[in-house]
């Protein structure tokens, strides 16, 4: 297969040209304040998951609008005094919690966060998403995409600062030891979070999506960035629109707002994710980094290879 994006040689130094709005912060103080507004009210029932090594419970929590957002919390027995908080990929929900002990198995706790919406693609999800949308693309990435206000993201980018939030609050976890973690658009859930979440002990986005729309819409060859060119096609007259809209939901601009130390991956074989738009974000984050570049590989990037650099890479910092 073909390098998808940028020659090797170039992509490490590519940086966005994407400017963030100027009422971008604005934008989402007002937003996580409305937020904030419903009490958290983190629901811890026991689930009998068959995992004698560690308790589980199935969770709830206040999302954006108060919706109720499911999650599994995994807490190995004994004291655990860190947590990390898992963001799950594009189309999947949370699923079975035996899917989730990598972190467990570490002594951290873990949240995973269900993602409203979805879980019907290729991992089961549990949290509907109530509010309604215009005229979309089938998926999720247009939803509501004329208006910031309405847009889908902004609804699950405030359920994941919530999720950090209901980890912070969990008996024994030190609110200053909680990091967040996800592959694709779970990378992107979590680079959104750490521009807007202060105090992180650490960031775990692998090949993030959501990162510089205008050149993934323009370069990648696969789903789901093509939904929205797809909604262009149709929409036509609509692009300034979209794109202004995306704008807010960038995770170049969140990744030059956060300051925690992070571990980036990148697949410069990555149709999904352009590896220009990985670097993007990682070039404009404004905290301690590194990145693991894995030359030949799609979109898997580095599956187990980076769970194992990520567990010495936490061992370090969190």
């Amino acid at each position: 297969m073909p390098f998808p994006d940028l020659w090797p040689d170039r992509v490490a130094g590519y940086r966005s040209d994407a400017v963030a709005p100027e009422d971008f912060d604005a934008f989402w103080a007002a937003t996580l304040a409305e937020v904030r507004a419903h009490p958290l009210d983190l629901i811890l029932t026991p689930f009998d998951a068959g995992l004698t090594a560690f308790d589980v419970y199935d969770a709830s929590f206040s999302g954006f609008g108060g919706h109720r957002v499911k999650a599994w919390v995994i807490l190995p027995k004994g004291d655990a005094r860190a947590a990390v908080v898992k963001f799950i990929g594009y189309g999947g929900g949370r699923s079975f919690a035996h899917e989730h002990l990598l972190w467990a198995a570490s002594g951290r706790a873990v949240l995973v966060m269900d993602t409203r919406g979805q879980g019907s693609t290729w991992s089961a999800g549990a949290t509907p998403d109530p509010v309604g949308s215009e005229p979309a693309h089938p998926g999720s990435m247009t939803r509501g995409i004329t208006s910031r206000e309405t847009y889908y993201y902004r609804r699950v980018f405030s359920d994941g600062v919530r999720a950090v939030e209901a980890a912070q609050s969990l008996p024994g976890i030190d609110p200053a030891r909680v990091a967040v973690c996800g592959i694709s658009q779970g990378g992107g859930i979590s680079l959104a979070v750490s521009g807007l979440v202060p105090g992180l002990a650490g960031v775990m986005p692998d090949v993030p999506y959501l990162c510089d729309f205008y050149r993934s819409v323009g370069v990648a060859s696969r789903d789901p960035y093509l939904e929205i060119s797809r909604y262009l096609s149709v929409h036509r007259g609509q692009q300034e629109q979209v794109f202004r809209t995306l704008s807010y939901f960038d995770g170049v601009h969140f990744a030059a707002r956060a300051r925690a130390p992070a571990l980036f991956s990148v697949g410069l074989m990555d149709t999904i994710c352009p590896p220009s738009s990985v670097y993007a974000a990682f070039n404009a984050y404004n905290g301690p980094k590194a990145i693991e570049c894995y030359t030949f590989n799609d979109h898997e990037g580095g599956g187990p290879a980076q769970e194992v650099a990520q567990l010495r890479w936490a061992k370090a910092v969190f």
